[in-house]
């Protein structure tokens, strides 16, 4: 059977926002992690912070706001960062940017169990791709995720969806999970 995922139109204008942000900082960026918050929250709970951004909560209905996080240590992988946040409620949601390098199907057979042999044989396939990957999910389980290709390096190259990236959004999911909803827990 044949189906298309339902977009959360609001998430995904949130994560196109931060890629074309990302973008301007130009490529070779580190890791980035961004708070997606309700605007109309954000208007009513920060009215100081809303003016300064020039919010208004009636043309802000519906949307998200993304709040850049602190950058991540030099050392810091984001796949190893994940699994240790948790946000607070307040956070609706939240999208991460990573730049990799892809490589075509042909080469799955060829790359090196060793992790450090696989960067570098990645670093010297010449069909490598670089990309720039911002994966956002909510809590509510809406998923959406923007590509800029290197080699494709315009706004309108960009590519969209809402699973493009499944193992980066389990892990922004997981950070969204409470953990008192431990399904094996009695109330």
């Amino acid at each position: 059977m044949d189906f298309e995922l339902e977009i959360d139109p609001a998430l995904a204008t949130a994560v196109l926002e931060i890629e074309k942000h990302q973008s301007g900082a130009g490529w070779d960026q580190p890791a980035r992690l961004y708070a997606l918050v309700d605007t109309a929250e954000l208007v009513t709970h920060e009215p100081a912070l809303a003016s300064m951004l020039g919010l208004d909560e009636s043309r802000e209905r519906g949307s998200l706001t993304p709040i850049e996080q602190e950058e991540l240590a030099a050392d810091q992988e984001l796949e190893q960062l994940l699994p240790t946040i948790t946000w607070p409620a307040a956070v609706v949601g939240c999208a991460a940017v990573v730049e990799r390098l892809v490589l075509p199907p042909a080469a799955d057979g060829q790359i090196p169990d060793d992790p450090a042999q696989a960067v570098e044989f990645a670093r010297e396939h010449p069909d490598k791709q670089e990309v720039r990957i911002v994966a956002g999910v909510t809590r509510h389980g809406a998923s959406y995720c923007a590509v800029r290709l290197r080699a494709h390096d315009e706004d309108t190259s960009v590519m969209g969806g809402p699973d493009l990236v499944p193992s980066l959004l389990t892990l922004l999911r997981a950070t969204l999970e409470d953990e008192t909803d431990d399904p094996g827990e009695t109330p």
